[in-house]
């Protein structure tokens, strides 16, 4: 008795096929379901029928010592092979995968994607300017009701795909080879004897395997001598965001949130039930929706399908509903419904039995230990990391950082990650298991592998930003066997740079991590050592390092110039109390020096309290002076500010001399400097500026500006103080 072979030609994650193939496997009751899948997969389909696997997931297949080279075929609950593997494993039905291995389309790098856009054309034949309205009318709205014929809806499809077929040229490539493999795997369950097979397949495929089959001889000399890889496979979580078509997914969908709704809502009215999401969702971010928001949008979504000619109200329906109803036409609260239920925010799981490289094991361990848990919405979390659980979010945060799956991002530049607070964004993407995966050959666990990894950087690093960026990434992961031998090399390597720019950049991150290493718990002692040598090397040859500059290299120097202060007040390093003081005066006193960097030295040396207000106020004076062209005057007003007029509110001498000079300068010369300026004085504070606005203002009738806070009725400043010191319990 010859075998009775089903085909049912699907469109991947399309929720009316899912519903029409789980109806019609009941009504047909095969014994072997075979699925367009890899054939590595096979083994792995029996864990769908675990609990703990909820879509959306996909299977991995990849090259076992070339990780990166890898495929992902996902899955959501609304895709009918999700629906097909579920049937058959909850019937205790053979399920085979017949596409062509992974081992072979991974040797070539070949697309699973159709050339043809199929259904593109036939959308075009009745009609439609748009294929997925078309497929949604002809087949997703109508295959959804229950009391449809399921077996006549894939026989109109098997008929309308080999319609398209007939009009074009016979497959080639992996195309062919794909069919053939097909073929090949339906044979074979003839001849095991199996009596009634169901196929599922993508619906372009269903001409290329409706009887007769052809010649075996000419299929099996078609997928002869194919190149192969040795390739592993497993299943991965995934998300409804990686499942959309504008992520780059080529079989994507433009609405898996949508279809997964319309999915769980089979039989049932899910218009009205998807308003009622909308609005919860709108509640959430204090928009306002009434029930009769909620009338009127169910009513507009139903009237526009008749309006439209549709069989009922789909996706492009209940957008512009929402838009006229809900929204009223506000970008906002559209982009919202677009992003958290049009395509959706689900992130699926894998049972604990899926098979898992080590590290990937090891970081699910290290995910809940530091009570985070992965999720495909972007969100921003804080960590203190003086707090048990802060430093060991931060510690696990930094270490895939160093492996190279940025499951967290730092919110701010790494610069600011020094302190007992950080910021990170966390959103887990697909794609970091197979991160994870090629980082495991560092290491069986998150801590050996960040260990290993960052030794390995240090060996290969030549730039000191890149050595001191790994030495403060393996001090704040808390990776003790990477901080030696990476500071060692750090070290060396400064010893040898005679790029001061490069030290200065290297001082910064380092002086972070000696002074905060106790409150993360980190021993970060082994730099005193390396920071002791840059400050001497830096305070050398700050002088000639600066002597002839351009503007923008007269800017940076400026900046490194303020961010080395910092740093030696950071650590409190005893060469800010002399070596560096009198390394900033021979940039401040050397003649021909840019305006720029000379200004931000003297104003180091004021802040610092070496130089007092006087001798700022002689070197500003000369470098006013009538025969200082107006842009080089311009240049060290920018450097001394700068970015803070505090100095000015404090000392009337110094607002006076640059008041003074602005009013000296002719038109061609206030022209030649007006935007310096503004750019200058532009960067304070408003406070400042308004401050500045009325002691200037004071200064057109010949008096002195007023100086800052003289008008502090000093009995009212007085209560002010002594409330202060009984909040703080100082006395009286």
């Amino acid at each position: 008795m010859a075998a009775s072979i089903h085909l049912f030609g699907i469109r991947h994650h399309g929720p009316g096929s899912a519903g029409s193939l789980r109806r019609a496997l009941d009504e047909v009751q095969p014994d072997v379901v075979l699925l367009e899948a890899p054939k590595e997969a096979e083994p792995l389909l029996r864990l769908a029928a675990d609990p703990q696997m909820v879509p959306p997931v996909a299977l991995l297949a990849y090259v076992a010592d070339q990780p990166e080279r890898a495929a992902f075929y996902p899955f959501a609950n609304f895709s009918p092979e999700w629906v097909a593997i579920r049937w058959a494993t909850s019937q205790a039905v053979a399920v085979r995968c017949i596409d062509l291995p992974a081992a072979n389309s991974l040797a070539t790098g070949t697309s699973r994607i159709p050339s043809i856009d199929a259904i593109g054309q036939l959308a075009d034949v009745a009609g439609y300017d748009d294929p997925e309205r078309w497929w949604e009318d002809v087949v997703e709205h109508r295959s959804g009701d229950p009391d449809s014929q399921s077996i006549s809806t894939f026989e109109a499809v098997a008929e309308a795909m080999t319609a398209v077929r007939a009009g074009e040229p016979n497959p080639i490539g992996v195309e062919a080879l794909r069919e053939a493999s097909m073929r090949q795997s339906l044979r074979r369950a003839q001849v095991d004897g199996f009596e009634r097979i169901a196929v599922v397949c993508g619906a372009w495929h269903v001409p290329a395997l409706a009887a007769p089959l052809g010649h075996a001889a000419a299929d099996a000399a078609l997928l002869r001598g194919l190149a192969k890889v040795k390739v592993a496979t497993t299943w991965v979580p995934w998300t409804h965001r990686r499942l959309a078509n504008a992520s780059g997914y080529g079989a994507g969908v433009t609405s898996p949130g949508w279809y997964a709704h319309v999915f769980a809502m089979e039989g049932h009215e899910s218009t009205t039930t998807w308003f009622a999401r909308i609005a919860a969702l709108l509640r959430e971010h204090d928009i306002a929706v009434s029930p009769d928001h909620l009338i009127g949008a169910t009513r507009l979504a139903q009237t526009l399908a008749v309006m439209r000619g549709r069989p009922s109200a789909g996706l492009f329906e209940v957008v512009d509903a929402a838009k006229a109803a809900l929204a009223a036409g506000r970008l906002g609260p559209l982009a919202l419904i677009q992003e958290r239920l049009v395509i959706g925010d689900e992130i699926g799981s894998v049972p604990a039995s899926t098979p898992m490289v080590p590290l990937a094991r090891d970081l699910v361990l290290q995910q809940k230990r530091a009570r985070l848990k992965p999720d495909a919405v972007e969100r921003a979390i804080e960590i203190d990391v003086r707090a048990s659980t802060g430093r060991v979010r931060s510690q696990l945060l930094h270490r895939l950082w160093a492996l190279d799956v940025p499951w967290g991002r730092p919110q701010q530049s790494r610069g600011s990650t020094g302190t007992f607070r950080e910021t990170w964004t966390l959103r887990w993407e697909p794609e970091m298991s197979v991160g994870l995966i090629a980082a495991s050959a560092y290491g069986a666990t998150v801590e050996a592998a960040a260990t290993a990894r960052i030794i390995e950087r240090s060996t290969t690093a030549t730039a000191l930003a890149d050595l001191t960026a790994l030495v403060e990434l393996a001090l704040l992961g808390d990776l003790p066997r990477a901080v030696a031998p990476t500071i060692e090399r750090l070290a060396g390597r400064a010893a040898l740079d005679a790029d001061i720019s490069q030290l200065m950049d290297a001082l910064a991150p380092l002086a972070r991590v000696a002074r905060y290493g106790d409150v993360r718990g980190t021993d970060a002692s082994s730099l005193a050592t390396t920071l002791d040598g840059l400050i001497v090397r830096i305070c050398a040859g700050l002088g000639p390092a600066f002597a002839s500059l351009d503007d923008d290299a007269a800017a940076s120097a400026a900046d490194r110039l303020g961010a080395t202060q910092a740093a030696l007040a950071l650590v409190d390093h005893a060469a800010r109390h002399d070596l560096w003081p009198r390394a900033l005066e021979g940039v401040a006193n050397r003649h021909g020096g840019h305006g720029v960097v000379r200004g931000r030295a003297i104003r180091l040396l004021v802040d610092s309290e070496r130089w007092s207000a006087e001798q700022a106020g002689a070197a500003l004076s000369r470098a006013l002076s009538g025969g200082t062209p107006a842009p080089a005057g311009a240049a060290f007003v920018e450097g001394f500010l700068a970015g803070s007029g505090t100095v000015l509110l404090h000392d009337s001498r110094l607002l006076e001399l640059i008041d003074s000079w602005l009013g000296s300068l002719d038109a061609a010369s206030f022209v030649d400097v007006v935007a310096l300026l503004r750019r200058t004085f532009g960067s304070f504070e408003l406070a400042e500026r308004r401050q500045l606005g009325l002691l200037v203002a004071g200064h057109g009738d010949g008096r002195p500006p007023a100086p800052f806070g003289w008008d502090i009725d000093p009995e009212r400043a007085r209560r002010g103080l002594a409330t202060v010191g009984l909040l703080l319990g100082a006395s009286s």
